[in-house]
């Protein structure tokens, strides 16, 4: 694993992560998994990480 990145929302709850893998030198996978009962997609990890930029 190359990266991890945990999801936190606006009400401070952390419903997953995203996790980042190389093979090579290049990105070989990316995985997102939820800790909750809710669904967390790519879209919604994308939001979540850029909202902490």
């Amino acid at each position: 694993m190359a990266a991890e990145a945990q999801l936190v929302t606006e009400a401070g709850e952390c419903p997953g992560e995203v996790l980042v893998f190389t093979q090579g030198g290049y990105l070989s996978w990316l995985e997102v998994c939820s800790w909750s009962d809710d669904e967390v997609t790519l879209a919604a990890a994308r939001d979540w990480l850029q909202t902490c930029s």
